[in-house]
């Protein structure tokens, strides 16, 4: 068994898609990076790594085993046991895995640069580990709420949560069924199409408006973003964790 040591690590809690499992130069100084005194790294398929990456399935029994307390968080100069805690890599991507004594991946975290290097450098002599795994019979199904990596692909961390954001609102109002509501953000999106968009039913207004502003992000995004949510205490509160300031 491989072991790392004196890893910080960025926790992402809960979270099914890889993107939203920050890279080093995306940690603020607001998150709550801690240091894993030993913790043990795994070369594994790159079939098992995405499924890791990428959802919150049961992990393979065997890989469990094979990890089962060997890591360890320093806390206040003490070492504190984990369960199951490991690093894993494929030989491209390297992933930090905590499960918080639970057998799915609850807890994810991209590693420092020079983590990163030496974990290269000690797997490059090591064949990958096989464990057997459920894989799922079809690909895994996007939504508007777990929004398909592509529609994500370029977008800087601030980016990627106001997008999420704006996909939420766009899924509460979804919900609502309000027509004169979608026509008018339809219209507020897109100003010069006033007219066609008066025509349209609830669900075809939707699903153009979804469809139009799903690619890419910009300041008329974003300007959009702040406008839909305003009013919307949970919502609005998401916007100033992002931004730093209130909605205007």
């Amino acid at each position: 068994m491989l072991y790392l040591h004196d890893v910080w690590v960025n926790w992402f809690e809960g979270e099914e898609n890889g993107y939203n499992v920050c890279q080093f130069h995306e940690w603020r100084k607001d998150d709550a990076v801690e240091l894993l005194d030993q913790v043990p790294l795994l070369r594994i398929t790159p079939a098992l790594f995405h499924y890791i990456e990428n959802d919150l399935s049961e992990l393979p029994q065997q890989l469990l085993n094979d990890v089962y307390q060997k890591a360890y968080l320093r806390k206040n100069h003490e070492r504190v046991q984990l369960d199951y805690c490991f690093v894993i890599t494929d030989g491209t991507s390297i992933m930090a895995v905590d499960t918080i004594g639970y057998h799915i991946p609850i807890r994810k975290s991209r590693l420092i640069p020079r983590q990163e290097q030496l974990t290269y450098e000690m797997i490059s002599n090591h064949d990958e580990m096989e464990y057997t795994f459920e894989q799922k019979p079809s690909l895994k199904s996007f939504h508007i709420l777990s929004p398909d990596p592509e529609l994500m692909k370029g977008l800087t961390r601030k980016e990627r949560q106001l997008k999420q954001l704006m996909f939420m609102a766009l899924d509460q109002l979804h919900s609502s069924e309000n027509e004169a509501e979608i026509r008018y953000w339809f219209t507020e999106w897109m100003p010069e199409e006033y007219k066609s968009i008066q025509s349209m039913g609830f669900h075809d207004a939707w699903m153009n408006l979804y469809e139009d502003s799903k690619i890419g992000w910009s300041k008329k995004h974003e300007r959009f973003c702040e406008n839909i949510i305003k009013g919307q205490p949970f919502f609005e509160k998401l916007w100033e964790m992002e931004n730093g300031s209130k909605v205007n």
